[in-house]
């Protein structure tokens, strides 16, 4: 059986420690990551996903945005020293993608394909899911690490000042990435009678 597929996809895991010491160019990485998205399915070929790639004191902003907004919400000093060194680790990357839905494009169909209208939320949600994990595996066979994170709708606002956000698009999630500085641990699955039925005839 020929699953090279199957081992990138175990190749890619959720890294926490990320650091600059990336070869690719930015140039080259930015084309990774438009392709990763441009190739993922959607709904009626809808192309609800934008994105938003950021480098060097652009990606940096990003977190440091993060770090001011989380002051007012987590309850103390010592919570907020523990969320600010999580945030540093983030920070510490080469790069962010900003993923967001273009909703003008999620209402254009709900209205033109009404029969499906209560679709289009939850399929633009799986359009952006498909895209996520494209650019995170387009990421992991190229040696960089990645997590995906949500401070949204926390920091929206903010971001969409920062950079010129259009007005349809809404946050969905962040995505730090970066060279691997210390791997993922061990992962844990769930057994398979908890997860899988199969039936033949």
């Amino acid at each position: 059986m020929n699953q090279p597929f199957l081992d990138l996809l175990k190749k890619r895991r959720t890294i926490y420690n990320l650091g600059r010491n990336v070869t690719l160019k930015k140039d080259e990485l930015t084309a990774i990551i438009k392709e990763a998205v441009r190739q993922s399915p959607t709904a009626f070929n809808n192309q609800s996903t934008r994105a938003i790639v950021l480098y060097g004191a652009a990606s940096e902003k990003v977190w440091n945005i993060v770090a001011d907004r989380l002051k007012t919400e987590v309850p103390n000093e010592e919570a907020y020293t523990k969320t600010k060194q999580k945030i540093a680790t983030f920070k510490a990357g080469f790069g962010t993608v900003l993923l967001f839905t273009d909703q003008p494009t999620v209402k254009d169909h709900e209205e033109k394909f009404t029969l499906y209208a209560d679709n289009f939320q939850d399929w633009s949600e799986q359009g952006l899911g498909g895209a996520q994990q494209n650019i995170w595996l387009a990421l992991a066979a190229n040696g960089l690490g990645a997590s995906l994170q949500h401070y949204n709708p926390l920091i929206d606002d903010q971001i969409r000042q920062a950079f010129d956000v259009p007005t349809g698009w809404v946050l969905r999630a962040e995505m730090p990435f970066g060279s691997i500085e210390k791997s993922a641990g061990e992962k844990q699955f769930l057994a398979d009678n908890q997860r899988f039925k199969v039936f033949d005839d």
